[in-house]
């Protein structure tokens, strides 16, 4: 008598679910379902449901890395998440509260990074990894974007925020629209995650920067390809 194997599952890796099941997951993720509708909706327990809904966000932070460099025109700026401002406790880095770095081309996909200070040596770092040096590069006016110009990037313009500016006056090409866009975009979206332990936070991140680079195209498609070429383990 003759057995038939199991047909092998494209997506996870030695999985009991079904295909289908595999399916169903990242279809309600990128509609944005949380993990424990999910769970309700395909019949899996909740644990199982979270774990996948991590499985994948670590595959998107995973993308994002690959992605290749920017080029043209980036905007560089830096933003603040986590619990609301401590009385007392003003500017940037303010206590209890994740500096993030972030580099949006211009009409195209926004990067960002979670990094440990405004230091002028770490904002150079995280550019030198993901723009090109023939780009032209809008930031903010503090220091740290500075060091831009000592690293080679061809140009590099300055916009005032200490003058309550977001668009150089007489300039109206030289902003950063793009990054305080994404800025808004993720703040509303994490809103939902409060009280979320720390080591999730870079994950989720990542996840608002695909989001915001596939507003307007298939996300399911884009996932289902990822996965396809690199199963789950």
């Amino acid at each position: 008598m003759s057995s038939k194997k199991a047909p092998k599952n494209k997506y996870v890796k030695n999985s009991h679910l079904s295909e289908r099941k595999l399916r169903e997951l990242p279809r309600l993720f990128c509609a944005d379902v949380t993990a424990l509708s999910a769970a309700s909706l395909t019949g899996l327990n909740r644990s199982t449901a979270n774990r996948r809904y991590g499985m994948l966000r670590a595959r998107i932070a995973e993308a994002c890395e690959a992605d290749s460099p920017f080029d043209g025109e980036v905007e560089a700026d830096e933003g603040h998440f986590g619990a609301r401002r401590v009385r007392g406790v003003r500017g940037r880095g303010a206590r209890g509260k994740a500096i993030v770095f972030g580099l949006p081309k211009r009409g195209g996909k926004v990067c960002a990074r979670i990094v440990p200070d405004v230091a002028r040596r770490t904002s150079t770092q995280v550019v030198e990894g993901k723009v090109s040096k023939d780009s032209i590069m809008c930031a903010d006016g503090f220091a740290p974007c500075d060091g831009l110009v000592g690293w080679g990037c061809r140009h590099h313009y300055g916009v005032g925020h200490g003058e309550n500016e977001s668009v150089e006056r007489g300039n109206p090409g030289n902003h950063i629209n793009g990054i305080e866009g994404f800025w808004g975009y993720a703040k509303n979206r994490l809103v939902r995650y409060q009280g979320m332990p720390k080591e999730d936070f870079c994950l989720h991140l990542r996840e608002c920067g695909l989001r915001f680079n596939m507003r307007g195209r298939d996300m399911y498609k884009f996932m289902l390809r990822e996965l396809r070429e690199r199963p789950l383990n």
